[in-house]
């Protein structure tokens, strides 16, 4: 069966390369059809609920993996319901119908949306989670397969936790690849940082509310596994402002042409703004996940 993800470019890029003084590689996830990296875990889902029987998908999303949902949904001619936070963009509720899933709007959190999209499954539906599932991470992982067959390894992997679906993906790729070495700088938004939290209280912490502009990455809990990761490889843990995140999607605009959204910027800012875990390093690769929730007008508004 063949994929529901592109392979996406994966090259170095001069003028990040040149403000930031070291060799930046850019792995251009946004570039996937539905707009983000999440297809690559959500079509193998999708795929694998399909050869088992499944006649509808059930997802619960905040913007990103419900838009791949629906976007899988329509490839494999099966019925898909997104149940989403009131949070959720009129924008991101558009882009999931205009994949012809039916949305459903619950709760003023992801937290409420998904406990309805459970209880909603029945006989013939499968659900598909945004980020806590061991298929959604062997699918993440396949962006590692291709960057080890096009380049020599870099020093660093920097990229954009939320839930910490992405996160255990590229971990997966890099253990399944020969890169178990290689660091990863994993970056949060002040506000949405629940890896960070994590981190310093030792445990899966959960946060009171989502604080920041990122949506994207407003799971007020990371998944269990992406915090187990942290015990035994080594993740450099950032965060940094939302108007960093901001400004990285605006200066990402100028330097490729491409409108990213802050969940993605966070990611960016790490290389824009010379954070101090990145210095030790020479060559990094930074995931650009994407996201398609954001506009220009949005990015203009949050800058102001």
């Amino acid at each position: 069966m063949s994929h529901l993800h592109i392979q996406t470019p994966y090259f170095e890029s001069r003028a990040l390369s040149h403000s930031s003084g070291r060799s930046v590689w850019l792995k251009m996830e946004a570039l996937q059809p539905p707009g983000s990296f999440k297809i690559r875990g959500v079509g193998l889902k999708c795929q694998e609920a399909v050869k088992q029987g499944a006649t509808r998908l059930i997802s619960s999303s905040g913007g990103n993996a419900g838009i791949a949902v629906a976007y899988a949904g329509r490839q494999l001619s099966i019925p898909v319901t997104v149940v989403v936070p009131e949070t959720t963009t009129d924008r991101a509720k558009a882009l999931i119908r205009q994949e012809n899933a039916d949305v459903v709007v619950h709760g003023a959190s992801w937290q409420e949306a998904n406990a309805l999209a459970v209880s909603m499954v029945g006989a013939g539906d499968a659900f598909v989670h945004p980020f806590d599932d061991a298929l959604l991470w062997r699918g993440h992982a396949s962006m590692v397969d291709e960057m080890a067959q096009a380049a020599d390894a870099p020093d660093a992997i920097v990229l954009s936790v939320g839930g910490g679906g992405l996160l255990c993906g590229v971990l997966e790729g890099l253990h399944r690849n020969g890169w178990s070495g290689i660091p990863v700088i994993a970056v949060e938004t002040r506000g949405a940082d629940s890896l960070a939290q994590a981190v310093k209280a030792g445990y899966p912490i959960e946060l009171p509310a989502i604080q920041s502009i990122a949506s994207s990455l407003g799971a007020r809990q990371v998944a269990q596994q992406a915090f187990d990761w942290t015990t035994r490889h080594t993740i450099h843990s950032v965060v940094v402002s939302d108007q960093q995140a901001v400004r990285a999607c605006e200066s990402f605009i100028q330097d490729q042409r491409i409108v990213v959204e802050p969940a993605c910027g966070a990611a960016l800012a790490a290389v824009y703004d010379h954070v101090e875990e990145i210095r030790a390093y020479q060559k990094v690769a930074v995931i650009v996940c994407g996201g398609v929730t954001a506009t220009l007008a949005h990015l203009k508004n949050w800058g102001s």
